[in-house]
């Protein structure tokens, strides 16, 4: 017997952004359709993409983050983090950089010399009220359980699945799992039924539900499934999200995240007036304008 589920998957289109000086990146969240999957509150698809030798790649100057954390998922390619608290640390495939802003950090990341390929993906979560403020901090796990289930690969990156239990600090409950088939298979993934999830295909289409879905789409799952059953080609690969309701909208402009619009226009009035909230990244060469606040 088929399982009743509360609603159809929302299809979302992933639309392009520039990250950077001419490297495009798949935007999925946040949208008009979807603002955040629980804490959520961004995701960039970085390539796949080749680098060719002329010094391209992605290089972004310093820039200020406020209330959010920022999670970086390699797949190919390495990249350099640089942060104001002096973290300097290179990100190769298999490992996340979770970078917490709280009151306030700037950083700079750029895709290392004689990289050929960069492939990964970078979030964002929204901190709640009561850590908008902590202190930042940054993080780097090279190592995060990893199994293999019905022909497919899975990585947790965040939260709890099957037993397990990811390493990455986190202020709200959340979910995210990479999984990768490289021969296909079927694979049934539990799910947290208080959870709404995510999925965004990586690397190829899938099927889902009777839906077709590739790397130009997302697929929005409302609270109340057990369960995830996916059909898996070979060679596919996609991130699913998961996460408890935020309760509560937040404001995001720029790089920041703020409960408040007061919270954040603050904010970017600090980062232009060079107040010590953001400091300095050691060795960079570049410090971004901030666009002008719309309200």
């Amino acid at each position: 017997m088929k399982a009743l589920y509360p609603s159809t998957p929302q299809r979302i289109a992933v639309r392009q952004a520039e990250l950077g000086v001419g490297f495009q990146v798949g935007r999925a969240l946040p949208t008009r359709e979807r603002r955040m999957v629980g804490a959520w509150c961004f995701l960039d698809h970085l390539g796949p993409v080749d680098i060719g030798p002329d010094g391209g790649g992605m290089h972004v100057g310093a820039h200020p983050h406020t209330c959010l954390q920022t999670f970086t998922w390699m797949i190919n390619g390495e990249v350099m983090h640089r942060d104001s608290l002096g973290s300097e640390q290179v990100i190769r495939p298999g490992q996340v950089n979770l970078m917490t802003a709280g009151h306030g950090i700037s950083h700079t990341e750029d895709s290392l010399p004689g990289a050929s390929r960069l492939h990964g993906a970078q979030l964002w979560i929204a901190l709640p009220p009561e850590h908008a403020d902590i202190p930042p901090a940054f993080d780097h796990y090279p190592d995060l359980p990893t199994w293999q289930e019905a022909g497919a690969t899975l990585t947790l990156l965040a939260g709890e699945l099957a037993g397990r239990q990811a390493p990455t600090r986190l202020y709200s409950p959340l979910l995210g799992v990479d999984l990768h088939s490289a021969s296909g298979g079927r694979v049934s993934v539990p799910l947290n039924a208080g959870f709404e999830h995510g999925l965004l295909p990586l690397e190829g289409r899938l099927s889902f539900e009777d839906q077709e879905i590739g790397p130009q789409d997302f697929l929005y799952l409302e609270p109340g499934r057990p369960s995830l059953e996916l059909e898996l080609a070979a060679g596919r690969r996609l991130l699913l999200l998961g996460g408890q309701p935020f309760g509560q909208p937040v404001t995001m402009w720029w790089n920041f995240v703020g409960h408040s619009r007061d919270a954040v226009a603050a904010a970017q009035a600090d980062w232009e007036a060079g107040s010590e909230r953001f400091g300095t990244v050691p060795k960079a060469t570049e410090r971004l304008a901030a666009p002008r606040i719309p309200w």
